[in-house]
């Protein structure tokens, strides 16, 4: 691996390559960008939270060139589960994966028959490729031909069976049913940064044999790793790549899709060298500036490209920020989570509602603010609407078309009808207008709040099974109306299971 200063150099020089003229196409083939940061909160972004103790210029940039959405969801507080949702438009608890998240070795959460993003796009000369944390599973090899899913089930941790399932895996062999099977001409990155095995992946190969073992004091699970392998080396290798990709496609006359889910600011909590001590919230604030820097450097690519005004580029977070931020807004007076209650994992808002920007010269108009109600899960019928094709009516269930709003046209209406919230326990929530109806028997997780972070908004614990709450008069969820509004909680509790039931909430195509 370079050393980071010859990588800093090298990169800034392939972004400040001249503009190159890319062939004609139609416009309604743009190039396409999703970059997804992780456990990014509301919160942390300047441009959202005036008050953050993080610079993210970057960020802010997008936000000041496009679209910032200011009531954008995710359709599960947690991770796996959004990226389903975000690459196939339907809600994530309609698959067998109602709890948690996946872990090591788990099979493919995607389907081979399910559409996805790249699927669709392939057929329209799109060329496709993913760079970044997968984490949806894959079919890994073993001595015996076994696999993990016999033993145990799907986004069931299992420690102690996994430990050793994981001594017959051949590494050697090809990694299966990933990215590549699922629509993607290209992929490099790691299944997570915190699972083994430590190496990074190219298509369906390990890079580098992992010869050796994760060192315990080494954040992570347990499980095999590549002699030299650092976890601050991560993020920069996938956004030079990503950076790589962008020049190379634009020599090219295909449009292209990009897929950037990156591995910040998730934990481990890796900032390299050059960001250390760089924000005012610890080495949190400082990954999510190497958060901003990687977005930047992809940013940078597209703008000395030439191709700006035929890229569309969307950027958010596939949940709210982890828990673990509590300390950190605690000891650098920054909230993670923003004006918002909750964390990653729950039900409240800061578990869900991310940043969204939406940009692109020329198609999506600049500096304005956008209050619509809308979920990653719209991406891939809003995809389709921008490229001109036709989603299948057995594709896409829960993903509407939110082009309008990136557009800036004038809308009668919401676009949603209404968004299912989903929490990693299976727990339900409804969001409706300025509503938001919240099923749960663990009063939505109250007890996961610190004391203090009660006491300080004035929050008490109830004993209601359900909570009900207006987004528009009580933003911090403070307030539950859930006994004062029997009929509303009735009527929303009966769209909801009309949702299950149905097996989508978009009206038949």
């Amino acid at each position: 691996m370079m050393q980071r200063r010859d990588f800093l150099r090298n990169l800034s020089a392939a972004t400040m390559t001249p503009a190159l003229a890319s062939a004609a196409r139609p416009r309604n083939r743009p190039n396409i960008v999703v970059i997804l940061a992780d456990d990014l909160g509301y919160g942390d972004v300047s441009a959202y939270n005036p008050e953050s103790k993080i610079a993210t210029p970057n960020i802010d940039r997008l936000a000041k060139e496009g679209v910032r959405f200011v009531d954008a969801h995710t359709p599960c507080g947690v991770c796996s589960p959004t990226r389903y949702g975000l690459l196939t438009g339907r809600y994530p608890w309609r698959t067998e994966l109602k709890t948690q998240v996946l872990w090591p070795w788990d099979k493919a959460l995607i389907t081979p028959d399910r559409l996805t993003l790249p699927k669709m796009l392939k057929p329209l000369g799109y060329k496709t490729a993913c760079f970044g944390k997968w984490h949806l599973g894959w079919d890994w090899a073993t001595r015996d031909g076994s696999k993990v899913n016999t033993q145990v089930r799907i986004g069931d941790p299992q420690r102690e069976i996994r430990y050793e399932f994981a001594k017959k895996v051949l590494f050697d062999q090809p990694v299966r049913e990933g990215p590549t099977t699922r629509g993607f001409d290209y992929y490099f990155g790691v299944d997570l940064p915190n699972f083994p095995p430590y190496t990074f992946i190219e298509n369906d190969r390990l890079l580098a044999a992992p010869t050796e073992q994760k060192p315990e004091k080494m954040f992570g699970w347990p499980g095999a790793m590549s002699p030299g392998w650092r976890l601050e080396n991560v993020l920069p290798e996938i956004t030079r790549r990503a950076v790589k990709y962008v020049n190379e496609r634009t020599r090219a006359s295909e449009p292209y899709f990009l897929y950037f889910p990156m591995t910040g600011p998730h934990t481990p909590i890796a900032p390299d060298t050059e960001f250390i001590g760089k924000s005012r919230a610890g080495r949190y604030g400082d990954f999510v500036q190497q958060v901003d820097w990687s977005v930047g450097q992809v940013m940078d690519a597209i703008r000395a490209s030439g191709t700006a005004e035929e890229t569309v580029v969307i950027f958010t977070s596939d949940n709210g920020p982890e828990n673990l931020t509590y300390p950190v807004l605690q000891e650098f007076a920054h909230a993670s989570q923003g004006p918002l209650r909750g964390a990653k994992r729950m039900l409240w808002e800061g578990g869900h509602r991310v940043p969204f920007v939406a940009w692109g010269p020329g198609r999506v108009p600049a500096g304005q603010v956008e209050k619509e109600v809308v979920c990653l899960t719209d991406m891939m019928a809003t995809t389709a609407a921008i490229t001109g094709s036709k989603l299948p009516n057995e594709s896409g269930e829960d993903s509407y078309d939110i082009s309008p709003a990136l557009f800036g046209k004038r809308r009668s209406k919401p676009i949603r009808e209404a968004t299912v919230h989903h929490s990693m326990n299976n727990e339900y929530g409804l969001r409706q207008g300025d509503w938001v109806l919240i099923e749960s028997e663990k009063s939505a997780h109250g007890a996961a709040e610190p004391v203090w972070w009660r006491e300080r908004h004035g929050i008490r614990k109830h004993d209601q099974p359900a909570e009900l709450f207006h987004l528009k008069e009580n933003l911090r969820q403070t307030k539950n109306l859930h006994g004062q509004y029997p009929d509303r909680v009735k009527q929303m509790s009966t769209l909801l299971d009309k949702y299950k039931r149905e097996g989508r909430s978009v009206p038949a195509r």
